[in-house]
C-alpha cells in the first residue's frame, strides 16, 4: 500500500544539493565513477562517498566495482521516472553563465530520459510514429499497430519479446521540458538503442544531451517525414 511508503526517506536523500546532482547526471543511464560523480556535485572524493552510500542505502542507486574503480547508476527505470516527474515542478535553475545556458539549450533539444529519447527530439519522434500510424496513443501508454509492428521489426525490434518483459512495454512518459509525452518502457529503449547504433544520435560530452546526426535527421525526413527537430 501506498501508505506504507518510506517517502520521507527518499525525501531526505533529495534534498541535498549534492545528492540530486549525482541523481540528475545518473538520469541519462550511463555508469558513472565515484569521482566523475564528485565533480559533478562540488565535493571531495570524501565527501562525495558519503552521499553516495546514503543514495545507495535508500536505494536510488545501486553501485558496482570495476578494477579499483566504482561506478554508480540509477537503481532502475522507476527513479529515472520519479526524476522526471519532480523535474516538471521543480522550479527551473536560471543559468549563470553561457555555458549553462548552453547546456540547458542542449537538453531542451535532445536527451536520454534514462535509456529512451527525451527532449525536442524525442517528443518530434513519437509524434511522428503516431501520425505514420505506426503507434496509436492511449492514456498513459502506446499500441503498437499491425503496420508499426512491420516497420520496427524491420529495425532489428523484436516486439514480442519487449512485450515478454516484466518492464512497461510503451509507457507514455510526460516529458519535463516539452510537456508532452515521448515514448519509454522497454520499446522506448529498444528505439533508443537503434537510433545509437546506427549512428543516427551521439552523446555529447559532459552529460545527458545528445545531438542528432545528418544521416539520423536524413533518415527521420524520409522514414518518418520529420524535419522540424
Amino acid at each position: 500500500m501506498i501508505a506504507d511508503a518510506d517517502i520521507a526517506a527518499v525525501g531526505a536523500a533529495l534534498a541535498d544539493p549534492s545528492r540530486s546532482a549525482m541523481l540528475l547526471a545518473l538520469v541519462g543511464g550511463d555508469d558513472i565513477s565515484a569521482g566523475e560523480l564528485a565533480r559533478i556535485a562540488g565535493r571531495s572524493p570524501s565527501g562525495a562517498s558519503a552521499h553516495l552510500r546514503t543514495l545507495c542505502d535508500t536505494g536510488l542507486v545501486v553501485a558496482e566495482e570495476s578494477g579499483r574503480n566504482r561506478f554508480f547508476r540509477l537503481a532502475g527505470p522507476d527513479v529515472a521516472e520519479a526524476l522526471e516527474v519532480l523535474a516538471r515542478v521543480a522550479p527551473a535553475r536560471k543559468p549563470t553563465s553561457l555555458r549553462q545556458s548552453e547546456a540547458a539549450r542542449a537538453l531542451k533539444r535532445a536527451r536520454t530520459c534514462y535509456d529512451h529519447l527525451a527532449g525536442e527530439l524525442g517528443v518530434a519522434v513519437t509524434e511522428a510514429l503516431v501520425a505514420n500510424e505506426l503507434l496509436r496513443g492511449g492514456d498513459d501508454c502506446f499500441h503498437v499497430t499491425d503496420t508499426g509492428r512491420t516497420w520496427l521489426g524491420e529495425l532489428g525490434i523484436a516486439i514480442d519479446q519487449l512485450e515478454r518483459r516484466r518492464r512497461s512495454f510503451a509507457r507514455a512518459c510526460l516529458d519535463w521540458t516539452e510537456r508532452r509525452p515521448h515514448l519509454a518502457g522497454a520499446l522506448g529503449a529498444a528505439v533508443a538503442d537503434v537510433f545509437f547504433a546506427r549512428g543516427w544520435v551521439r552523446r555529447l560530452p559532459g552529460g545527458r544531451a545528445v545531438a542528432l546526426s545528418p544521416a539520423g535527421r536524413a533518415w527521420l525526413l524520409r522514414e518518418l517525414g520529420l524535419c522540424t527537430v
